[in-house]
């Protein structure tokens, strides 16, 4: 964060204040020698969002294909070398430019979007237990209460909060908290994400991809993420807010 004196206006009153702002910087991941995309992020824990990009954009496949991640913050590049040198060159020119913050982009196949797999999963949590989950997770949110100006997401086991991160895109939160979850040798098959933002395709995407069954917002959801959501048998649940929650997609996972 860093604080800048700005003027406050308020009724007809006004005031110069210290107000702290959320950081946000470029970061260039060269995967192999060759550069692959500039992310605009906040700078914490990079190496969690590299890993979790990496993987639900389909660079890899599992966490232990990455050999090595040199972050630079200062040039704000990132060099990652991998086991699989050959780069799908197909896929690299295949990005979706997203509806995330900071016109994000994200890396498809096309059987990604094609086949939409179900997803086939045992993970069961009540609506209880989630509008007590979602209370702890957005006051968590350290950041978002001094600056406004970050996503939170995090996963769950259904009873706690295992893992949760911020970010100024909602997608690069998202892939933070995938990220540790792959260092940690964490299944991410028996989680819940949670995010505090718009839950629209490309979260869905990624949640797949980890084969997360479930994603909860405060937020509202796309009719994308909801068509995706339904074709893949993801629960997708948004308006969670203080007792009520919406449940878009395969209701049977909350009792």
């Amino acid at each position: 964060m860093e604080t800048f004196e700005v003027l406050r206006i308020k009724d007809k009153e006004r005031e110069r204040i210290k107000d702290r702002v959320a950081r946000e910087v470029p970061l260039t991941i060269e995967l192999n020698g060759k550069e692959l995309v500039t992310l605009l992020c906040t700078p914490a824990d990079l190496e969690d969002l590299i890993r979790g990009f990496l993987y639900t954009s389909g660079f890899i496949k599992q966490n232990k294909e990455i050999k090595k991640i040199l972050i630079d913050e200062e040039r704000g590049t990132a060099r990652v070398k991998t086991s699989n040198k050959s780069l799908d060159k197909g896929l690299i020119f295949k990005r979706l430019y997203t509806s995330g913050c900071g016109q994000g982009t994200i890396f498809y196949r096309d059987i990604d979007l094609i086949h939409r797999r179900k997803l086939n999963s045992r993970f069961r949590i009540s609506s209880h237990s989630l509008t007590k989950l979602m209370r702890q997770f957005r006051e968590k949110s350290a950041q978002f209460i001094k600056t406004g100006g970050v996503h939170s997401a995090a996963l769950t086991s259904g009873e706690r909060i295992l893992v949760f991160r911020e970010d100024i895109g909602r997608h690069n939160a998202c892939d933070k908290v995938i990220g540790r979850a792959l260092a940690t040798d964490l299944d991410l098959g028996n989680t819940a994400l949670l995010t505090s933002g718009r839950i629209s395709s490309e979260i869905l995407l990624k949640t797949r991809k980890g084969k997360i069954p479930l994603v909860a917002s405060r937020s509202a959801p796309t009719d994308q993420a909801v068509k995706l959501a339904r074709a893949m048998q993801i629960t997708l649940v948004g308006f969670a807010r203080g007792k009520r929650m919406n449940i878009y997609s395969s209701e049977g996972r909350i009792s």
